[in-house]
């Protein structure tokens, strides 16, 4: 279940997805309101759709703009308010230290910015995914090069020893443990996270082997085979909010959506046309039905007609 937690203001909305690493999200678009000195338990990740943002990091002052990525480390005061009186809209993914160690919060503090379109990219991705119920595994797949990447752009040496090692360490077939380890799941919740602490790999790693060996990203997967297993079910003339949660889908809605993208058609429709395709043909009166190949049933005789004789 998501928590939705909606402030009074209909500029801001707010609510926590159940999605290992990610405390909280946060959407808002403001104009007057001025935050004052403050910190965070988690990390910041924060993306401007429209205007600027103009705050102060350990007693530098710093521009959130919309081509950029900032991140603020937790625990460090900062503060911010519009550049401008049109304000600014705004799109914030709060992270735990188990996304990002705290370790490199002082090269954040250095470099807040980070000047990357692909990133940006894959965090409003990100975005899209944790405000669908039921995509919590997609928005994982998508956090796992996000929480990489900032990592990169964080450490003086690249890659970090810690995350690397975790890639070298990883067995060869583990692209193959993957798959077998959601086929015998994906009926059930199920966390990238689990899935690396099965596999003894790190997150973005198991993505990156999955889709490289299979051109799928494990997200993909996990959906078709949950779309091909609730196909079955409604030919089978399961209803499809049955078939949905037999399926391990979220609700009735997370199956339309996918089923829909999938196969171009709803759940509703695909069931509905099976039960039209199950309906007998309309023959003529008394006329057998003959398959293909065989020599049709000679339609079958009226029956006798009952005459009555008078008597004159």
């Amino acid at each position: 279940m998501y928590d939705f937690c909606v402030a009074t203001d209909t500029r801001v909305r707010a609510w926590r997805p159940r999605v290992p690493g990610v405390v909280e999200v946060f959407h808002a678009h403001m104009t007057s309101h001025v935050y004052p000195m403050h910190t965070h338990e988690a990390w910041t990740l924060l993306i401007v759709d429209d205007g600027t943002i103009r705050y102060h990091l350990d007693r530098h002052e710093h521009g959130a703009m919309e081509r950029v990525v900032t991140l603020l480390p937790p625990q460090v005061p900062h503060n911010g308010r519009a550049a401008t009186s049109a304000g600014f809209g705004k799109r914030v993914v709060y992270l735990d230290l188990a996304a990002l160690p705290a370790r490199l919060i002082g090269h954040a503090v250095d470099r807040p910015v980070l000047s990357d379109a692909r990133l940006r990219e894959r965090i409003s991705q990100l975005h899209h995914a944790v405000a669908r119920p039921g995509d919590e595994f997609e928005a994982e797949n998508r956090l796992a090069f996000i929480t990489e990447r900032l990592c990169w752009h964080l450490s003086q040496h690249g890659v970090s020893k810690h995350w690397a090692s975790d890639a070298q360490g990883a067995c060869a077939n583990v692209a193959d443990e993957l798959r077998s380890l959601i086929d015998s799941r994906f009926r059930e919740p199920m966390t990238l996270r689990e899935a690396a602490d099965v596999l003894h790999a790190h997150p973005a790693h198991l993505v990156r082997a999955f889709s490289r060996a299979f051109g799928i990203s494990p997200h993909q997967y996990m959906t078709s085979r949950r779309v091909d297993l609730a196909r079955r079910l409604l030919l089978d003339g399961m209803p499809p909010a049955a078939a949905a949660a037999e399926a391990g889908f979220y609700d009735q809605s997370h199956l339309s959506r996918h089923f829909s993208h999938v196969l171009g058609t709803s759940p509703g429709r695909y069931a509905k046309k099976r039960a039209t395709l199950l309906k007998p043909p309309r023959t003529p009166t008394g006329q057998v039905p003959h398959r293909p190949g065989t020599t049709p049933t000679a339609p079958a005789p009226p029956p006798p007609t009952r005459f009555m004789i008078m008597k004159g």
